[in-house]
């Protein structure tokens, strides 16, 4: 369905869908990064911190068991680095599978955008009682009206569960990074400090994207409404304003992105959240 959207039959359609993509390629960089960045600099302290190697009580920072002796230092860094490498493949293909439903929607907001410039035009060409245009316009408004609600039915049927997990894992983080970093207050670990701050902005900042996304596809389906509702459907023939009515009752059920279907991802979920959140560490800094 998407696939479709490429074969653009105007300059106008293909500029939208190639900077709505720009757009998302940018994102989608912005928080591989921004993963990459907080395994490393989380790895990075551990590989820099001398460590006793003749100790065999001290065990490797992520995992328990290797299949051979660490004798000397190098080789210890070596097993960290290796495992520093395997957790940022881990935390980018993670990164990614989370993104992809912000890519898609603002793949749906570029073709509102579209309707939205056919819409424009059928103002243009109802007010100039070009009826052959207008007769024209209709059929292709209400294709590709009908084709953004199922490509965000499928958005949300896909993702769904995926989003409920992502929003479960993200109250989880912030709640232990949050507890982590206040127990850590009153000593002088200022490398663990940096380290729990950065986890939880990136934390913060992964759901404030998602609920961003919620919200845009939100106020892109209210546009649509509105755009109709300012096209001159009045002066036009009554079998063509009762299907830009028809559209404008469509549009007032808004396209949500879901969180398991239990509550829409929205800024206002957001807000919510990190009230909870402030609330939370406010009570371990009274406990402390």
């Amino acid at each position: 369905m998407m696939a479709d959207d490429w074969i653009a039959n105007s300059d106008m359609e293909m500029r939208e869908t190639t900077n709505k993509a720009k757009t998302s390629d940018c994102i989608n960089n912005g928080a591989v990064v921004f993963h990459a960045v907080n395994v490393i600099v989380y790895s990075f302290v551990n590989i820099t911190i001398d460590t006793d190697v003749t100790d065999h009580t001290n065990e490797i920072i992520h995992i328990h068991k290797i299949p051979f002796d660490i004798r000397t230092q190098s080789i210890y860094r070596f097993v960290l680095i290796i495992e520093l490498v395997h957790f940022v493949v881990c935390a980018v293909a993670i990164c990614i599978l989370n993104i992809l439903p912000i890519s898609f929607t603002l793949h749906v907001g570029g073709q509102i955008d579209i309707l939205h410039c056919w819409l424009a035009e059928l103002v243009v060409e109802g007010t100039g009682k070009k009826s052959g245009s207008v007769v024209s316009m209709i059929p292709k408004i209400i294709r590709k009206h009908q084709k953004i609600i199922r490509l965000s039915e499928n958005i949300v049927s896909m993702y769904s569960l995926i989003a409920l997990v992502h929003f479960i894992s993200n109250v989880i983080i912030i709640c232990l990074v949050g507890f982590l970093f206040i127990t850590a207050t009153g000593n002088s670990d200022t490398a663990g400090k940096i380290v729990r701050s950065l986890t939880y902005c990136v934390t913060n900042v992964e759901g404030f994207i998602f609920r961003c996304a919620g919200e845009y596809l939100m106020n892109k389906s209210k546009a649509i409404g509105h755009a109709a509702y300012d096209t001159a459907w009045c002066d036009m023939q009554p079998k063509h304003c009762r299907i830009l009515l028809f559209i404008i009752l469509r549009s007032q059920k808004q396209l949500t992105l879901t969180v398991g279907k239990l509550m829409d991802l929205s800024l206002q979920t957001f807000a919510s959240i990190m009230n909870c959140a402030a609330s939370y560490l406010t009570v371990l800094l009274a406990m402390q």
